[in-house]
């Protein structure tokens, strides 16, 4: 465990230093009158891979990195049971995530402002939250910003089998764009990338250092994982968070919380640490024999999650991952364009073309999106296949599924029993169905004619509505992004956890700043926003303080 000083008292705890804890760290420790405490469960940020943007590959399902979450066998997926990975570093899912920069739609932030009663949360006044921390690598406009800590870049390669993609997806009435981040991402074109130069660009990189390491005010705590928060009783019988108990690795130490706990140790994490703490669906926690400080049935419920449906085409007389780095003089190629130019395979988001589209013309807006591929494998982690292919990756933005987050035990080292639900309504299976049937049209245009693009997988012999949500269950998997655990709501919702400045309903001091306070999943990937969510709760807390 990593300390600066002796005393166990701030006036703010940050627990997880991972997307939203790393902003959070950064803003509130900038009032150098205010003592900010960053509690980290894993490691730093000083792995290697990490760093290098193909190093996902070996960052997923290392427990150097990795939490090595699985989920419950699921029905939806004809009981198979998914690795389900989170990050467990510094920079969190940052540190081993697609680097996909993507803010979602419009309308995602509309829908947060009436589900929260909340005008904050629209989409005109989320925007300038985004814009603040962004360094946009075009430079400022009415759209991005410039000059913050979050660098945004193009990507540093193209491929062939990609390029075909995109205009094959052009002839099926998906327009090319070059900018998927102004509100609405319909459209077909490369990803924007948090990558600087060829590196990863994580939330320690951005936030954490060196700003925050030079700061007398700041402690950050590593190796250290919360057990369980402490509460007080005020007068009234209201009760008030005043800090935590971390295991350091060798004895349980206490750190106390004069102003506030921030909670931002993720959609998984952070209902489990609440759980634990008697915070949580009153008879699951008897069940477990925790007290009960306050009866929430929503934490843990409310799961969702973007499930991609990895459709894998063979083709000939294009060059393929599966190809280049099949042989060692390939792998050498690809390394030393690597260390020669920062660009080329090893610079490699897990995906490099999207795709946003209907998968019927009933829908207003694009509900589906597509991480596109030059390569193929039966999931990550699993060894590249043997023949040329790529992977056409389809989810449905807006699953109507739900599933939660519930411990096991009472002991915090036990992993909480993660139950997705994916595909356990009619309309998500109707979406997956349609979903396949949309990326069948793509692969047929002429674009991709010269190709010889052939279905490998599922297999162009299933075609009905059954057989394809049925295949969809047996070939699906997470795209890792986990929301609504603890989400932010009306006060006449009895599941919300948070109000709509994040803050636990029912006891005083303690917020949660993560993915988990979505109400509903954006329309995209999820790390970007979950930064702004966090560039907007620092602003709350520090308008707060500053009245006390």
């Amino acid at each position: 465990m990593t300390t600066n000083s002796s005393s166990d008292r701030f006036d703010f705890i940050i627990i997880g230093a991972g997307t939203a804890g790393s902003l959070m760290a950064n803003r509130l420790s900038a009032d150098k009158t205010k003592r900010v405490l960053l509690i980290e469960a894993g490691r730093k940020d000083d792995y290697h891979w990490i760093h290098i943007p193909v190093g996902y590959l070996y960052c997923i399902g290392n427990p150097r990195t990795d939490w090595l979450y699985t989920t419950e066998p699921d029905a939806g997926l004809n009981g198979r049971v998914l690795r389900y990975p989170r990050g467990k570093t510094l920079g969190g899912s940052s540190s081993i995530n697609g680097m996909i920069y993507m803010r979602g739609q419009s309308r995602d932030y509309e829908q947060w402002a009436r589900l929260t009663g909340d005008e904050s949360w629209r989409w005109q006044n989320v925007l300038p939250a985004f814009k603040k921390h962004e360094d946009f690598y075009l430079g400022a406009d009415e759209m991005h910003g410039a000059g913050g800590e979050w660098r945004v870049e193009k990507q540093r390669l193209r491929w062939d089998i990609l390029d075909a993609f995109a205009d094959a997806a052009a002839q099926a009435d998906v327009p090319h764009t070059t900018d998927f981040n102004r509100g609405s991402n319909e459209g077909v074109g490369y990803f924007q990338v948090n990558q600087k130069s060829g590196w990863r660009w994580n939330t320690a990189k951005a936030f954490l250092r060196p700003t925050c390491y030079g700061r007398p005010n700041f402690e950050l705590w590593t190796g250290a994982q919360v057990s369980r928060l402490l509460f007080e009783t005020l007068p009234g019988g209201t009760r008030r968070c005043t800090g935590a108990e971390v295991w350091n690795g060798s004895e349980m130490v206490t750190a106390h919380a004069t102003r506030e706990v921030i909670l931002s140790a993720g959609a998984i994490g952070s209902p489990q640490i609440l759980q634990l703490s008697g915070v949580g669906p009153a008879e699951l926690l008897r069940q477990h024999g925790i007290d009960v400080v306050l009866d929430a049935p929503g934490v843990g419920a409310n799961l969702q999650d973007h499930l991609q449906i990895r459709a894998v085409y063979k083709i000939s007389g294009a060059p393929t991952l599966n190809v280049l780095a099949s042989s060692m003089v390939g792998k050498a190629k690809i390394g030393l364009e690597y260390l020669l130019k920062r660009s080329g395979p090893m610079s490699m988001a897990p995906s490099q073309l999207g795709a946003f589209t209907r998968s019927s013309p009933d829908h207003e807006w694009p509900n589906l999106q597509y991480h596109v591929q030059p390569l193929s494998l039966d999931a990550f982690g699993e060894p590249l296949h043997s023949f040329p292919a790529f992977t056409a990756s389809v989810c449905n933005l807006n699953p109507t599924s739900r599933g939660t987050v519930r411990i096991k035990s009472r002991r915090f080292e036990d992993a909480p029993a993660i139950a997705p639900n994916y595909l356990s309504t009619d309309e998500d299976r109707k979406v997956a169905a349609d979903s396949l049937r949309v990326t069948r049209r793509i692969a047929s245009q002429p674009a991709l004619a010269r190709y010889k693009p052939e279905e490998w997988k599922p297999g162009a012999q299933y075609q009905t509505d059954e057989d394809l949500a049925r295949l969809a269950g047996d070939i699906a998997t997470t795209i890792f992004h986990p929301v609504g655990t603890t989400k932010m709501g009306a006060d006449n919702d009895p599941m919300a956890v948070l109000d709509a400045r994040l803050r636990v309903r029912g006891v005083q001091g303690l917020r949660v700043v993560d993915a988990g306070a979505m109400p509903t999943i954006t329309s995209g990937n999820t790390n970007s926003p979950t930064l702004m969510m966090a560039e907007k709760a620092a602003g709350w807390i520090l308008e707060d303080s500053a009245g006390r």
